[in-house]
């Protein structure tokens, strides 16, 4: 047993608790679950979602059998195996979807799916435009369903405290947020290979969907991607939406009231369209002021304790790691000093008498819970409740980061009505929010 690691022998033991819990279940206590999409991260959200007994997976559905025959081993029940999404949706012993296809096929399938009286659980980011995630709360509002982003932030213990402390003003008054994602994909990246016939042309097309018709490229399909402005947002969408909404989470804030961007492409030789070095800065009323940094050429650590996020309170900073974190506290001036120090000393003194604004605090372990989230919606599918990272939450953590790609497009300060969700003072980024589906393809 010298291969199999801590992970593995914790997922066996919670496989066989759930389905000792399921076998004692009645059926109509169960929840029949449809997964759309099963490559790569739907895999791990099928997995998180077989930790919990009273879940029983009934149908998959992708463009690729060996993903579906994978999830299949996996499943106790025997799946139904779809192709056509729409299939899937028009299953009556199906209640619930969760989607993790590329990023560009979320809307459509979620609004389908609502229609279909679905509740759903989608992958981050939400949507790839800003209209799109706004019609999807319509969607999800219209048809009463229950609805889970996958920002899994939401529901870890550890980081749910780490945002109550920071919201109760438990490290001051935060001026600066700082997050980051850093790797060094020099200098050849994802490659270069050209572009040609896809081996199954059906599929290509059926795969492409909404987004405009192109010639086949290998980087263009599966985890690649994500680095192509038709099918993704960049990194900036990727990882950037989970820390934004852990951002905003902490922060209470809704939406920021201008945005700008820069960067490029600079050091990385390959076919990707969105840049290997940006930063995006946010500014909220009142402050503060929020900055995502994406390196692609040096992955050195973005701050002495190697943290995503970094929050910057008057008397501690916040450190953010996986579902873990820290405060280091700040070096605040000694106010008994001043009640007891004549005027004119003040100035000559004040800075040698600095205390600890506050104890140093830590709290979490590893990363943070997809298992957690997937009973959170299980759990509200049963009650009915708002989940933890319900669609309007997702939505308005998704247009944070979308529109920061779009600053960065027009090389623009751009002021956002977070309410209306336009531009104010440049038309032409409005163009920007949404853009036209390949025929016949139509946004519900």
């Amino acid at each position: 047993m010298s291969h199999l690691t801590r992970r593995d022998v914790a997922r066996g033991a919670a496989l066989a608790t759930a389905a000792s819990y399921s076998k004692i279940m009645g059926a109509n206590d169960r929840i029949r679950m449809g997964y759309i999409g099963l490559g790569n991260r739907g895999d791990q959200v099928h997995d998180a979602f077989l930790e919990h007994g009273d879940q029983e997976t009934i149908a998959v559905c992708d463009l690729r059998d060996d993903y579906m025959d994978f999830a299949i081993k996996k499943s106790r029940a025997n799946p139904t195996k779809y192709q056509d999404y729409h299939a899937l949706l028009d299953a009556k012993n199906v209640d619930a979807v969760a989607i993790a296809t590329p990023d560009h096929w979320h809307a459509l399938m979620f609004i389908d799916a609502c229609n279909a009286g679905k509740d759903v659980y989608v992958e981050k980011p939400l949507s790839l435009t800003v209209v799109e995630g706004r019609k999807m709360v319509q969607a999800a509002e219209r048809t009463k369903r229950v609805s889970q982003v996958g920002t899994q932030r939401r529901s870890t213990s550890a980081l749910k405290e780490a945002a109550d402390i920071v919201r109760s003003g438990g490290i001051g008054q935060v001026s600066m947020v700082n997050a980051f994602i850093l790797d060094n994909e020099w200098p050849h990246g994802i490659g270069n290979p050209p572009d040609g016939d896809p081996p199954e042309p059906k599929q290509w097309d059926r795969w492409l969907g909404p987004a405009p018709k192109v010639r086949y490229n290998k980087n263009r399909t599966f985890y690649k991607f994500r680095w192509f402005y038709d099918y993704s947002g960049g990194q900036l969408t990727n990882y950037g939406v989970h820390d934004l909404d852990m951002i905003r989470w902490c922060l209470g804030k809704e939406y920021p009231r201008r945005v700008t961007a820069m960067g490029g492409k600079y050091v990385v030789r390959d076919n990707r369209e969105i840049p290997d070095t940006m930063q995006v800065i946010w500014e909220y009323d009142g402050g503060p002021l929020v900055t995502f940094m994406q390196v692609d050429g040096n992955r050195s650590p973005g701050n002495i304790r190697s943290a995503e996020i970094a929050l910057r309170g008057t008397i501690g900073t916040m450190y953010l790691m996986g579902g873990k974190w820290e405060i280091v506290p700040e070096q605040v001036t000694d106010l008994e000093f001043f009640a007891r120090t004549p005027l004119d000393r003040v100035s000559e003194r004040a800075y040698r008498n600095r205390n600890p604004g506050m104890e140093p605090k830590s709290a979490g372990t590893g990363p943070e819970s997809t298992q957690a989230h997937a009973r959170n919606f299980l759990d509200c599918i049963k009650s009915r409740n708002k989940c933890n990272a319900d669609v309007l939450i997702g939505h308005i953590s998704t247009a944070t980061t979308l529109i920061g790609n779009i600053a960065h497009k027009t090389g623009r300060v751009l002021e956002w009505d977070g309410t209306k969700e336009r531009f104010t003072n440049y038309e032409a980024a409005n163009a920007m929010l949404e853009y036209k589906y390949r025929a016949p393809y139509k946004l519900g």
